[in-house]
């Protein structure tokens, strides 16, 4: 069994209004990718991918794309910590 790894992600552009945590959401479920997405008070949007390695890949690269109704200019990625949980959270408000 390949071992399990976490990538904190940041998205920006228009990234808010737009369908993108749950089109997120969407991405990582199809990927077995447990984690969380929220929105940020700068307009950037916050995620946390947990799964394997190849299925968080897929779930990072999507990010990239975004959902048709946004746009998405930059990309930030770092290791996380692995927080074991079940599912993908869309958290609702916006976190500073």
């Amino acid at each position: 069994m390949t071992e399990m790894q976490a990538w904190r992600i940041r998205v920006e552009g228009r990234v808010q209004g737009v369908g993108y945590r749950r089109w997120l959401a969407r991405q990582a479920s199809k990927r077995s990718v447990s984690g969380w997405v929220r929105n940020c008070d700068d307009g950037a949007v916050e995620a946390l991918l947990c799964g394997e390695p190849g299925d968080v890949g897929y779930v990072l690269a999507r990010s990239r794309q975004g959902p048709a109704t946004g746009h998405v200019s930059v990309v930030t990625a770092s290791r996380s910590a692995v927080e074991p949980r079940d599912g993908f959270d869309v958290v609702d408000g916006i976190t500073g």
